[in-house]
């Protein structure tokens, strides 16, 4: 007798669940709205177990945070899966849960198609397969879009509306001041310091003098602590901290919206005759600043650089058949002049090397940011996006010269060697580290009859530009990946290596591009577009290394 024919198993369906709520109200309650979303989801791949679906184990919860835009860990973490074809099918209570941007909706649909994956919306039936299906689910998006726009501008409105009556917004607690029912009050110790800096200022004249005179005294920023636990702040006060506070309304107790002061509900700490007497010495000096540094083709480095005997060396230049030839030229006076001969050196070749090792030294600094501040994907991004904006003044004629000044407190030239003392507290952002006191770079020296000529080497053929953001973020990324292959949820490796879902994925997702970028970022041949953002920041990484080096700039 001939046995009946059994139907094949159906194909293991693995299935992630996404859950998200726009704002964390009632989120600490025992059974809030994600966990009735993920237990609806749940009970609907249940009902799918004849197709094969099973749910993943791994959590994905976006508590708290808008469906604007793609800047979600749990997202992130899941979209990370999905590429790497760990995920088949997402599963959300309703399309809006997932994205209300039409936008994002576009490059979450393309990461799904390359991997073959998909997504359900437990509440709404679509079929993306059909043309009808397609414009039923674009329509819906769109009108999820209009909603959130709605509500942005009700909510700008309202912020408005509050500004304008004096009240507190929210946002970081300035010096000077403590929060108590949402409201601003005094904190005495601090207003103390708060006084001190606006009147020392007045009297000094001088931003860059204020700050030192702080940093003798032990004065530090505010002490704070971010939604992770970490203490932050408590760092000598930096030159942006310092014109943000001298700049800031609320010290006179004065509320501003888009440019516009209103009276706060707060007590202020200053007089307003004080701080209008600031407000007035900042403007004058920042018309001095541009009237001595927008000069036609200005000498960069003019009132920086000190021989080796003490001397200042100022601009100088000759025309020899038609070419003028810029230099640098110590100042002679009458006693010295014909004891101790006169040292000169090309302009462009000095200032060119400056501006190298400045720029070296920001990067070397941010990158000390990073490694401090790992588990904050936004911290890195904002040290980054300040080095990019310091950098690029230092590259823009018009710029470079007011930012040397800010950056660079003075430029010792030896025989042998090159010194550039920097400025400590450049980067002007809340946990701020000192730069390197000292950069130096080597130099040489060759006498001719009177006169001594220092010559900047020309730099080796085999030095490399090594990106310390990039190659600590290849090193965490191998590391990372290890992790995951010992086993273990995304959440609990994210947890051993002390770092956020969001930065695993960035991190595990580097660890699969081409051996070609590695191996480019390890040497310091990657091109000088590539940078720690760009890399991570890329929402759709092709599969094949190839299409990778083509995207990044190496083909």
């Amino acid at each position: 007798m001939r046995k009946p024919v059994r139907d094949a198993a159906p194909r293991k369906v693995r299935c992630a669940i996404y859950t998200r709520k726009s704002t964390e109200e009632g989120l600490e309650q025992a059974f809030n709205s994600l966990d009735a979303q993920r237990e609806a989801c749940a009970a609907y791949i249940v009902s799918q177990r004849h197709e094969g679906w099973v749910a993943l184990p791994d959590i994905y919860d976006d508590g708290g945070y808008s469906g604007g835009n793609m800047d979600r860990p749990g997202l992130k973490a899941l979209m990370a899966e999905v590429a790497a074809h760990r995920v088949d099918v997402i599963v959300v209570y309703k399309v809006d849960r997932l994205t209300r941007s039409l936008a994002d909706f576009a490059r979450i649909v393309d990461v799904l198609d390359d991997a073959d994956a998909s997504f359900v919306s437990v509440t709404q039936s679509f079929n993306t397969t059909s043309s009808m299906g397609r414009l039923t689910l674009n329509v819906l998006l769109s009108f999820a879009q209009f909603e959130r726009e709605v509500t942005g501008e009700r909510i700008r409105d309202k912020i408005a509306a509050s500004k304008a009556k004096g009240m507190w917004m929210g946002g970081p607690v300035p010096l000077g001041y403590r929060l108590e029912d949402r409201k601003l009050l005094i904190e005495p110790s601090e207003a103390n310091t708060v006084r001190m800096m606006f009147s020392r200022f007045l009297k000094l004249g001088s931003g860059r003098m204020l700050i030192a005179e702080l940093d003798r005294l032990g004065v530090r920023g505010k002490p704070r602590v971010n939604r992770h636990g970490r203490r932050y702040g408590e760092q000598p006060i930096s030159r942006g901290a310092l014109y943000a506070i001298l700049r800031n309304r609320l010290y006179v107790g004065e509320v501003t919206h888009k440019g516009q002061s209103h009276a706060g509900q707060h007590e202020g700490i200053i007089s307003a005759d004080l701080f209008e007497q600031v407000q007035r010495r900042l403007d004058e000096a920042s018309v001095e600043r541009r009237h001595r540094t927008n000069a036609e083709q200005p000498s960069l480095l003019t009132g920086l650089m000190v021989d080796a005997h003490g001397r200042r060396m100022s601009p100088s230049h000759a025309v020899k058949s038609g070419k003028r030839y810029r230099y640098y030229v110590s100042q002679q006076d009458g006693e010295t002049a014909s004891a101790i001969p006169a040292w000169r050196i090309s302009a462009g070749e000095i200032e060119a090397l400056v501006l190298d090792r400045v720029t070296d030294a920001l990067r070397k600094a941010a990158s000390g940011h990073i490694a401090d501040e790992l588990i904050s994907g936004d911290r890195i991004a904002q040290v980054e996006d300040q080095l990019q904006r310091a950098t690029t003044t230092l590259t823009t004629p018009a710029t470079a010269r007011a930012s040397l000044l800010d950056i660079v407190d003075r430029i010792d030239v030896g025989e042998a060697q090159l010194n550039i003392i920097i400025r400590p507290g450049l980067l002007d952002i809340a946990n701020d580290d000192e730069l390197p006191l000292i950069v130096t770079a080597p130099l040489a020296c060759v006498r001719r009859g009177r006169g001594v000529r220092i010559v900047v080497p020309p730099r080796e053929q085999g030095e490399r530009a090594r990106n310390p953001a990039l190659l600590k973020l290849v090193a965490q990324a191998f590391a990372a990946r290890d992790e995951m292959e010992r086993g273990g949820s995304f959440d609990e490796v994210a947890a051993r290596l002390g770092c956020g879902p969001e930065n695993l994925a960035d991190m595990i997702r580097t660890s699969y591009l081409s051996p070609v970028i590695i191996s480019a970022i390890v040497e310091g041949r990657q091109p000088e577009t590539l940078t720690r953002k760009r890399l991570v920041g890329a929402s759709r990484v092709p599969m094949r290394w190839s299409e990778q080096e083509t995207l990044f700039g190496f083909r």
